[in-house]
């Protein structure tokens, strides 16, 4: 497959990393790269494979360096203070001293692919937790029931940034085998993983998941129109308009929130994979007026768009984001293949809709390809628009499509 067929944007992070070893790296060295180091991003641009770079940033928040350690480039001065995102430093010690044993045992590339599973697991753990005192609280057997639901917590989580079922079978191994790890080695009672009901958490998605359904726009608009409170409308917006995870709309924060200029965006400085943001095409107004509210009639607001004080993190949880959304399914009777819809597809509607404007912007340059001898629009989208030029474009057709599916009142 040439670099310009392509289609970065589609693939699930497992898809990129198999991409990448099987026909990306083996390029490069035909080109005469040497990869006993860290290929830079213009050797691989110059290479025709540019677009992972793109696709990275804004559907997995990564950067290139970030990708390129998980596929075995891991920059040695960098290694020993790897940055694992949470604030405990007994699960980090506990953490490092599994990867070490692997390491001994196996391929640094494998050591690298659990590093990098295992800090997206802790991450989550924190932040649907409130703490990453993993370590910790195994060593207590009193706490081995609720442990078990804490793990189950975050795997329905975990459910929402994994699209296939391989990947999620890899992601249960390595958790589990850490915990057995803390059990062999760190003399904890229990290993919470290893009963976890994981097909009851993933119940019915294993077949279906290689399709990936999506919300369509005339559902998206019959849920928009069934909300009731600023909440729910909110909720929705969240999901289909931006384009945000279940636990990203969960704990969205007023300090994340950059409403004014040329540029709304939601900022992800913490974000579990690295910094990002997010574009607001749409929904801005609704978004301020919000904020407002909700300052204006708590003096003690904590800046969470949906607070909890039931909660120790200060905000709702992803299940509950999750059940808020079925229950205004139910209400707008909107159902996918006869069942209701899950909080995720709102986010496939997202990336099916930027694919559609994509397209649309794509048939507009088809003229001028023609004028200029191309027979591909996306010569000139990439030649001779800005950067600027283009997120312009991107957005105005993205607008477009937003707009058709939340303002269809019928």
């Amino acid at each position: 497959m040439s670099s310009e067929q392509i289609n970065w944007s589609r693939m699930s992070l497992e898809e990129l990393q198999t991409t990448w070893n099987i026909e990306v790296e083996p390029n490069l060295q035909r080109e005469g790269i040497e990869l006993d180091d860290r290929p830079t991003y213009q050797e691989v641009a110059d290479a025709g494979y540019g677009g992972i770079a793109y696709a990275l940033r804004e559907h997995h928040d990564l950067t290139l360096t970030e990708f390129l350690a998980t596929v075995g480039y891991v920059d040695p001065d960098d290694d020993d203070t790897y940055q694992w995102g949470i604030d405990d430093e007994t699960t980090v010690d506990a953490l490092e001293a599994f990867l070490r044993r692997v390491e001994r045992k196996r391929a640094e590339t494998t050591a690298d692919s659990k590093r990098y599973r295992l800090a997206t697991y802790v991450r989550l753990y924190e932040t649907v937790h409130g703490t990453a005192a993993i370590a910790d609280r195994v060593m207590d057997e009193e706490n081995e029931y609720d442990e078990l639901r804490r793990v189950e917590a975050v795997l329905y989580e975990l459910d929402d940034e994994l699209e296939s079922p391989e990947s999620k079978l890899r992601y249960l191994s390595d958790i589990r085998q850490w915990y057995e790890h803390l059990e062999t080695r760190h003399g904890a009672p229990f290993n919470p993983a290893e009963n976890v009901d994981h097909d009851d958490i993933w119940r019915g998605e294993l077949d279906d998941e290689k399709d990936n359904p999506a919300l369509s726009s005339d559902q998206v608009g019959k849920l928009y129109n069934a909300v009731e409170s600023p909440d729910e409308e909110l909720l929705v917006l969240a999901l289909c308009a931006w384009g945000l995870r279940r636990s990203e709309v969960a704990s969205l924060h007023v300090s994340q929130l950059v409403l004014e200029g040329d540029d709304p965006h939601i900022a992800f400085d913490e974000r579990k994979n690295g910094p990002g943001t997010v574009a607001l095409i749409y929904g801005v107004p609704e978004l301020a007026d919000r904020v407002d509210a909700l300052g204006s009639d708590d003096r003690d607001w904590n800046g969470y768009l949906f607070p909890s004080r039931k909660s120790s993190s200060g905000h709702i949880t992803g299940e509950t984001v999750q059940a808020r959304f079925k229950r205004l399914a139910e209400r707008a009777e909107v159902r996918v293949r006869g069942d209701w819809p899950t909080s995720k597809m709102g986010r496939r509607f997202w990336y099916t809709t930027y694919n559609q404007a994509m397209n649309d912007l794509l048939s507009n340059l088809d003229v001028i390809a023609g004028d200029q001898g191309s027979s591909d629009a996306s010569v000139i989208l990439k030649n001779y628009l800005s950067e600027a030029e283009r997120r312009k474009y991107r957005r105005e057709f993205m607008r477009d499509r937003l707009e058709e599916a939340f303002e269809n009142t019928e």
